[in-house]
């Protein structure tokens, strides 16, 4: 999955693109802290969490070696059917959505490389994956930290989809900031050892593309107004999620549909 650092450089790239108020965004510190949401519980970046959730349920992914998050699922639970009550609350949601977007992105293209191209299977697989995706994350320039007050707080608090204790937050905040720290940038060295720079900067515009297109029209909207993601889609010119296609050259979605 992508780390936190590539979270990161896409929401500062939707930020250099448009407004936040361009994007339904009111809070862009909340919607910057959304985007570490779903991986919070999971064990991985921030291990001394107060409990676990399984990734497949903070996403919203069937279970599988490369699993694909949901990403409309998660518009209509969170934010078409339970749209949350305060404005600080849709942006840190928001941020969630625009997270499981990456995951799927990332997870769904490497699932599509991996079906085109001769790949190790098991342990070996995904330890070259996740190799080349924190290469190419310790590549990118980063420079955001989430600021904790106590809106953030109560928005956490509040989040639809499970409760995310104060405490959890400062640790998630703590460990997000020790990523930017780290990230040196273009000067990082390193080779890839399964995908190259190509497939990863494709993949990162083709989600930037999808993420803005998708967002712009939802700051369209009057306050407090809603849509389905099927309404979202039509709205936004983009095609079913039965045949979406993620800049594969494929339908991902048809072919995957067994294994989703």
């Amino acid at each position: 999955m992508p780390s936190w650092n590539i979270h990161t450089a896409h929401v500062e790239r939707l930020l250099a693109d448009c407004q936040p108020s361009e994007l339904g965004i009111s809070d862009a510190n909340a919607f910057l802290f959304g985007n570490y949401v779903p991986d919070i519980y999971v064990g991985f970046m921030v291990p001394d969490a107060s409990y676990h959730i399984d990734y497949c349920i903070t996403h919203l992914a069937k279970v599988n070696v490369i699993p694909i998050p949901d990403a409309d699922c998660f518009w209509d639970l969170y934010i078409h059917k339970r749209r949350p009550t305060s404005e600080m609350g849709l942006s840190l949601t928001l941020g969630a959505w625009a997270a499981l977007v990456a995951d799927q992105f990332y997870n769904g293209r490497f699932r599509m490389f991996k079906r085109t191209h001769d790949t190790p299977e098991g342990k070996e697989l995904r330890i070259r994956k996740q190799s080349d995706f924190d290469l190419f994350g310790h590549s990118l320039d980063i420079s955001s930290h989430v600021q904790v007050n106590d809106d953030l707080l109560e928005a956490a608090r509040t989040f639809w989809g499970y409760t995310i204790m104060g405490e959890d937050v400062v640790r998630a905040v703590d460990a997000a900031d020790a990523i930017v720290r780290s990230n040196v940038g273009p000067s990082r060295g390193g080779s890839y050892r399964l995908l190259d720079a190509a497939w990863m900067n494709e993949t990162f515009e083709a989600c930037n593309s999808r993420l803005k297109t998708w967002l712009k029209v939802f700051g369209e909207f009057e306050e407090g107004e809603s849509a389905s993601a099927v309404e979202m889609r039509q709205a936004a010119g983009l095609p079913p999620v039965t045949s979406d296609v993620l800049s594969c050259g494929e339908a991902f979605f048809t072919q995957a549909a067994g294994e989703l």
